[in-house]
């Protein structure tokens, strides 16, 4: 069974004069220290994912329908108190940018201690010993000096590393890390991706990692989920995706990396931009921006469809795959 089960979410946004929809009928599986990326421009829904997870929807968003099971236990029906024994201390997020993480006015230490006593009773001198112990773990240089430490006296990437120490200290079976580095410089960026690789790699957690950067997936994940307009549009082997990428919005994205233009030459990009909330386009939200598309892209939402050990729902692969079945099966082909 699956650590984490996620079937047929769907998050809206009430509105006075109409639920504007965030997540589309989203599914996914997540097993035991296993690392997956969610990946897509900003605006694609990663990042509602993330927060639906561990019910940390702001209002006026609420889960519309599905199902989310951690373990067999079904979280969308859990009552706040519930959440309690869940949120940070088997399902840890780590958000964006530190500055707003941790509090300005609270010590590195005060704001460690919070978080174990908030899950666990447990004596103040065991609190601070586990808290400095962890804060060793992720690398961080002095951590009995840096326990007593404000959050303004630390680097960027200091900082980060103090919210992954916070995330780990409960000891979560899965750790929610939305856009971690984007703050970060390159090389500061790389030591942070390395540390949690190796963090989840060593103590067995599971990492589900929202970004919008194929570079960093690259270099941590080993499965890939694409999102655009709320929906997951291309999912599979993280290398596979990368090497050999099916839905042109994928495609797009890898096209987009610098690394992807010569020297001198124009980066490349999607044309247009995703769709706000308030006008979504009628069948493959990507149609406006796709090169390919068709008619019957415009009217319904395509299926999946199986493409080597990936899975895409995009109705020009669709038809590349049934036209090179049945040439695989006429012998005068041969």
């Amino acid at each position: 069974m699956s650590l984490l089960s996620v079937n047929g979410l769907s998050v809206k946004f009430r509105q006075r004069h109409q639920d504007l929809v965030a997540l589309h009928d989203v599914s996914f599986s997540l097993d035991r220290g296993e690392r997956i990326a969610i990946v897509g421009e900003s605006g694609a829904g990663k990042s509602v994912l993330g927060y639906a997870l561990v019910n940390l929807l702001m209002k006026p968003g609420f889960i519309d329908a599905g199902s989310v099971q951690f373990d067999g236990r079904e979280l969308t029906k859990l009552s706040p108190k519930q959440w309690q024994g869940i949120r940070g201390k088997k399902i840890a997020m780590i958000f964006q940018d530190p500055m707003v993480t941790l509090n300005p006015v609270l010590t590195i230490g005060a704001q460690m201690i919070e978080a174990i006593r908030s899950h666990t009773r447990i004596a103040y001198k065991d609190a601070r010993k586990l808290a400095i112990e962890k804060l060793a773990h992720v690398r961080i240089s002095a951590p009995s000096q840096r326990f007593d430490q404000y959050p303004h006296e630390l680097s960027g990437g200091m900082r980060q590393r103090v919210i992954i120490a916070i995330a780990l200290l409960l000891n979560p079976e899965i750790i929610i890390a939305d856009e971690p580095t984007t703050a970060l410089d390159v090389t500061i960026q790389a030591e942070i991706l390395q540390l949690l690789k190796q963090i989840c790699a060593d103590n067995g957690v599971a990492l589900i990692l929202i970004t919008h950067d194929f570079g960093v997936v690259s270099r941590i994940a080993e499965r890939t989920f694409v999102m655009y307009a709320g929906r997951i549009v291309e999912q599979g082997p993280t290398l596979e995706i990368i090497n050999d990428p099916q839905h042109p919005y994928t495609q797009g994205l890898l096209n987009a990396l610098p690394q992807m233009a010569l020297p001198g030459q124009r980066l490349n990009q999607i044309k247009g931009n995703m769709p706000p909330l308030n006008d979504q386009p009628s069948g493959c939200a990507f149609h406006p921006r796709c090169p390919y598309a068709e008619e019957r892209c415009r009217q319904n939402p395509p299926g999946f469809v199986y493409s080597g050990v990936s899975t895409v729902a995009c109705y020009v692969v669709e038809d590349m795959l049934s036209e090179f079945s049945q040439h695989d099966g006429d012998d005068s082909y041969e």
